[in-house]
């Protein structure tokens, strides 16, 4: 990893391959061109300091690396966005391969309860170290804090030009360069469209103080509805954590992904519906409650919860601030109207979201490529003969779980293959 001040000026640097994006679509489309076709030269550019930062802290820290889903199948109904176009891809590379991937280098995963993969190590770090050394043993040379400020393309090959001034010519360029802006204006320089980026998978702010005070909360698994304009219900269950903004979890994660583009059209404003009894139909829920009514009739309403799936703490906010009951009611004491009410809110509160927060130190985004100017079999653009596209440049995002780095080592090895290929003919 170098900045390579003394590249700045002169003459013109040549290079086999170029790839601008030193993340993990980037690191992993070089080492799969340089393990299939050896001997290249093969440089990476990258605007920030160090390379693979995204993965580092990824997972807090521990780096989801993929998730053990093995059918392609199956896999791709994870992806909001690319679902179709990863199919073909997936048979060729998926989980299975990732996993096999690393082991082989010494690197070795586990799966955890929910189907996501870690390093035994529970250390992002011997990722990272994985990918730098391979990409060193390869002969890759990174240059860090380089970023590309044009790239031109003529029968002789692309020019790239850098911030600093540098000039480099390479036979073949891929693009890996995330969500960054200035990866998008390169794609456009090169002749794509651009699909807008906005937001993927963050968490929802509830402007209820109530809600707010039981921050730390969760639940194994609700159902949620998210009321979108112009368009169907999104629905999604899973875990849901309550935080000091609102609310978050897998579920929250997974439905913010499939309503991104709607939210943000929606300036992240929206009807929330949740059922925090799933398991149960409302009639379930309401007998329950009606033959408290006749067994506990004596005993508070707020004293214990009924239903082993909500905490005392979250049945006192349901009852109390929801349902709007005293909390010094008994029972027996329980008239029609409010057994109804609590069986609406266990089963179809609605929660009005004001905003949008972060879902810890990672930024997913939707948009970028469109999917129908590159080719799925090698990742080559469609428009720009000789330019690859790999990883979240593309109009492509996951559910949160592992499934984006897993669209990126995909994209990512087959750009490299498909480079290593052509360089071979």
């Amino acid at each position: 990893m170098r900045g390579d001040r003394a590249l700045e000026a002169g003459s013109v640097h040549s290079a086999t391959v170029i790839v601008i994006g030193a993340g993990a679509a980037g690191l992993f489309g070089a080492i799969a061109c340089a393990e299939a076709n050896p001997h290249q030269s093969i440089h990476i550019f990258d605007a920030g300091r160090s390379p693979l930062a995204k993965v580092r802290i990824s997972g807090g820290g521990r780096c989801n690396v993929t998730h053990a889903c093995f059918d392609p199948a199956v896999l791709v109904t994870h992806y909001p966005r690319g679902s179709n176009a990863l199919r073909g891809p997936f048979s060729r590379f998926q989980p299975q391969d990732t996993v096999a991937w690393f082991e082989q280098r010494g690197v070795t995963l586990k799966t955890e309860a929910d189907g996501r993969m870690f390093p035994t190590t529970d250390d992002s770090g011997t990722i990272v170290d994985c990918l730098l050394g391979e990409a060193r043993r390869l002969g890759i040379a990174i240059h860090t804090s380089q970023a590309i400020a044009q790239v031109k393309r003529d029968q002789g090959g692309f020019w790239l030009t850098t911030r600093t001034g540098a000039e480099w010519q390479c036979q073949h360029l891929l693009l890996a360069t995330g969500s960054s802006p200035g990866g998008y204006r390169l794609a456009l320089s090169l002749g794509h469209d651009l699909v807008p980026p906005v937001p993927s998978l963050f968490t929802f702010t509830i402007p209820d103080p109530a809600l707010r005070d039981l921050a730390g909360v969760s639940v194994e698994t609700v159902q949620l509805h998210l009321a979108l304009e112009g368009a169907p219900a999104l629905t999604q269950s899973g875990p849901l954590l309550i935080t000091h903004w609102g609310v978050s979890g897998p579920a929250v994660l997974k439905l913010s992904a499939y309503g991104a583009v709607g939210l943000h059209r929606q300036r992240y404003r929206a009807t929330l519906t949740v059922n925090w009894l799933p398991a149960l139909k409302p009639d379930q829920v309401r007998q329950t409650l009606l033959d408290l009514k006749q067994d506990q009739g004596k005993r508070s309403v707020a004293a214990f919860s009924p239903f082993p799936a909500l905490s005392r703490r979250l049945w006192q906010y349901l009852a109390q601030h929801r349902a709007k009951l005293d909390t010094r009611l008994n029972w027996a004491d329980l008239s029609k109207t409010q057994v109804q009410a609590l069986v609406t809110e266990l089963t179809r509160g609605e929660y009005a979201v004001a905003g949008k927060g972060v879902f810890k130190d990672e930024f997913v985004t939707c948009g970028g490529v469109p999917l129908p100017e590159v080719n799925f079999k090698t990742l080559e653009s469609r428009c720009c003969p000789g330019l690859y596209l790999a990883g979240e440049v593309l109009n492509i995002d996951g559910v949160t779980g592992g499934f984006n780095f897993q669209s990126a080592w995909t994209t990512g090895w087959l750009a490299g293959q498909a480079m290593a290929a052509a360089l071979a003919t």
